[in-house]
């Protein structure tokens, strides 16, 4: 499912909510779960599951055109574990 398609799901599902609304919702969701991400918090929805950080070390990893090495700067990445709901849900449907 697209961002777009998620916004049309929400107005459709919302009879009172325009799909501009719906826009201004998801943008907003989103935008809070990035910004508790990038100031070290994590973002728990019951029933669906945890959006944390992880940090990865730096490195030594190659160019895959020239072969030659590079150093890969230390970072963090998102990472989403799904909740227990979420996986019993999509282990139903199988």
């Amino acid at each position: 499912m697209t961002r777009s398609e998620l916004i049309q799901k929400l107005a459709a599902m919302n009879l009172g909510l325009t799909s501009h609304q719906a826009e201004k919702s998801v943008s907003t969701i989103l935008q809070e779960i990035s910004k508790a991400l990038s100031s070290g918090n994590r973002v728990e929805l019951r029933g669906f599951g945890v959006f944390t950080t992880r940090e990865r070390q730096s490195r030594v990893g190659r160019n895959p055109r020239t072969g030659e090495s590079v150093k890969v700067a230390a970072k963090a990445v998102p990472f989403f574990k799904a909740g227990k709901q979420l996986r019993q849900r999509l282990n139903q449907a199988s």
